[in-house]
């Protein structure tokens, strides 16, 4: 039966140290990710569908966390040791990405580097949970420091490419692009700085459980009474918005682009140039829900923020493809807030509430699988083939690019309104199988 706990505050030195945490975490991620389309395509020359092909590439790590990072961390090491071991060798591969050219060495590194980077993003999660009190009002003011961190390197490294790779006569987007090899330099720094800081995190030792194989025993408990069970249903309308996630990663910098905005040179000076920059408008957005969520996601059930979430991404979608002015997209990129803190965040929260303590690393692998393993793969392959039939002669059709994903969007909304349980699990309850 769940039951509520008065737990007591998460100490100010913890809550420091996870906080770094995460601002690394996602500033080493967020340093390339925004960029590494428009660098493929407009520096490398690869065409569309190949540069899709690398982003799918980078999801396989996600596909092999729960079965190594999430055993290792459940059963066998240290989570923070794993995650320093980790992010010093993802430092080494990233920054060969700068300078790699061929297609071939590009899927070589890609694949290494996201099976050490992948798995880190559960894990940082799971590590967090473990030194947490209460989830409702602890996670959000620790994660936020992610968004930051994410915003940070997006802004800097616009600007870095604005005062630094902006010739004032002759090919400026060339060198823009170009320039855009140093994100990859960036992350590498960031990922030698994280990884030597993971071994002073607090320690995270596995635990002992009655299933030798953890990840078999978190499948085991999201397919557990599925009828009733609310992360059996979270994990089944994960897949299609991560999907449709990736269609706003990959090319809403592209998108930017395009749209006329009267003020170029003003938005250049704020969030710098290359469109990653000016997407942080969504990161921003981030933080203010994610500050706002101690105190909504006590108030709110679950369900409800899922549906807000997804019907934020309804809503930006669909003013993406159906008005492209600047007046309507710009404060559209802020939606994004709600898509990640109202979907991902509470997702986070839902699979470690509904796990017990012996598998949740395991479980938190699992549902990286589905977000930036599968989802990313999938998403990737369905962008691309969507992206090939809108792009014709007279340029890109934004509508049907970002039409279609609005319209899944609609589908996974209408999906959880019928067939995710009511109610909520207080902050502190244990596992049930119904809420």
């Amino acid at each position: 039966m769940s039951r509520m706990t008065s737990a007591p505050p998460l100490s100010g030195n913890v809550n420091r140290r996870l906080s770094l945490m995460m601002f690394l975490q996602y500033a080493i991620w967020g340093a390339w990710l925004p960029l590494f389309f428009p660098f493929l395509t407009e520096h490398r020359g690869f065409s569309g569908e190949a540069a899709g092909t690398l982003f799918a590439i980078g999801a396989i790590g996600a596909l092999v966390a729960p079965f190594v990072a999430g055993q290792i961390a459940d059963r066998w090491f240290n989570t923070e040791k794993y995650l320093g071991i980790s992010h010093l060798l993802g430092a080494v591969l990233v920054w060969q990405l700068a300078d790699v050219e061929s297609y071939t060495n590009f899927v070589v590194f890609g694949l290494l580097y996201s099976v050490l980077y992948a798995p880190t993003l559960s894990l940082t999660n799971s590590l967090a949970f473990h030194h947490m009190p209460d989830r409702d009002r602890d996670f959000g003011k620790v994660r936020v420091w992610g968004t930051i961190g994410w915003i940070v390197v997006g802004i800097g490294i616009g600007q870095w490419l604005l005062y630094n790779h902006t010739p004032e006569t002759g090919d400026v987007r060339g060198s823009q692009v170009a320039g855009m090899a140093d994100a990859f330099r960036l992350s590498a720094i960031l990922g030698v700085i994280m990884g030597i800081y993971c071994f002073t995190l607090p320690k995270t030792p596995p635990q002992k459980g009655t299933e030798t194989f953890a990840p078999w025993a978190a499948l085991g408990e999201i397919k557990r009474d599925w009828k009733t069970n609310p992360l059996f249903w979270l994990f089944v309308v994960t897949l299609p918005v991560a999907c449709v996630h990736q269609f706003y990663f990959v090319h809403t910098a592209g998108f930017l682009s395009t749209i006329e905005t009267g003020a170029g040179d003003t938005i250049n000076k704020i969030f710098g140039v290359g469109g990653g920059g000016l997407m942080t408008i969504g990161q921003m957005a981030e933080i203010l829900v994610l500050a706002a969520m101690p105190f909504i996601a006590k108030r709110l059930s679950r369900k409800s923020l899922l549906t807000t979430g997804l019907a934020a991404y309804v809503a930006r979608f669909g003013i993406f493809a159906l008005v492209p002015e600047p007046w309507a997209v710009i404060p559209a990129l802020a939606l994004h807030g709600l898509c990640f803190g109202c979907f991902f965040f509470i997702a986070f929260m839902i699979v470690d509430e509904r796990t017990t303590g012996d598998v949740r690393a395991s479980a938190q692998s699992l549902f990286s699988l589905m977000v930036f393993g599968v989802g990313v793969i999938l998403g990737n392959w369905f962008a691309g083939q969507v992206a090939g039939a809108a792009d014709g002669p007279s340029g890109m059709d934004y509508q049907t690019l970002f039409g279609i994903p609005a319209i899944i969007a609609a589908a996974c909304f209408l999906l959880v309104r019928l067939f995710y349980p009511r109610g909520r699990a207080p902050a502190g309850a244990e596992p049930t199988s119904s809420e």
